[in-house]
């Protein structure tokens, strides 16, 4: 469980760097050819999280219902974000790692319902969750190395 936590994080970080390298026009901006943007794909792996870990888990999700909508799985860009709700993003993509983290320690997580994902991945476990979950960001990270070229 250490690695998967620890991969996690890294990648997390990565995401962060984001912040850093891009201003809120390259972040809000969906390059022809693309349904999305940057800042979409990191609400969406924020959201993704809490629904395959808490969601699964028969628990209360640490997100909001509006900002579960706006990123949840099928969703797209519907016009720009603010600066202030980037901000919020920034703030969740590392609280809620550090809030799963304690949770997990604590033993917070005492149920799982399966379920089998639209890419044909089946979540037996939240072991089998954060895993996937891992697997989840790293293919959104991919996607945004492709849009960070034409941003």
């Amino acid at each position: 469980m250490e690695s998967l936590i620890k991969t996690w994080k890294t990648s997390r970080r990565i995401y962060l760097d984001y912040f850093e390298k891009y201003d809120l026009e390259q972040l809000n901006k969906v390059p022809a050819g693309f349904n999305n943007n940057l800042i979409w794909n990191i609400g969406h792996i924020i959201v993704a999280q809490q629904s395959l870990i808490y969601r699964l888990s028969n628990l209360p999700m640490h997100v909001s219902a509006e900002l579960f909508d706006t990123y949840k799985p099928g969703s797209k860009p519907t016009g720009n974000i603010s600066q202030a709700e980037v901000n919020e993003l920034k703030k969740l993509l590392i609280s809620l790692v550090e809030q799963t983290d304690a949770d997990l320690s604590s033993g917070v997580f005492q149920t799982f319902t399966e379920r089998q994902t639209a890419t044909g991945f089946l979540l037996n476990t939240l072991e089998d969750s954060l895993h996937f979950n891992n697997y989840h960001e790293g293919l959104h990270l991919g996607y945004m190395m492709s849009i960070s070229k034409f941003v």
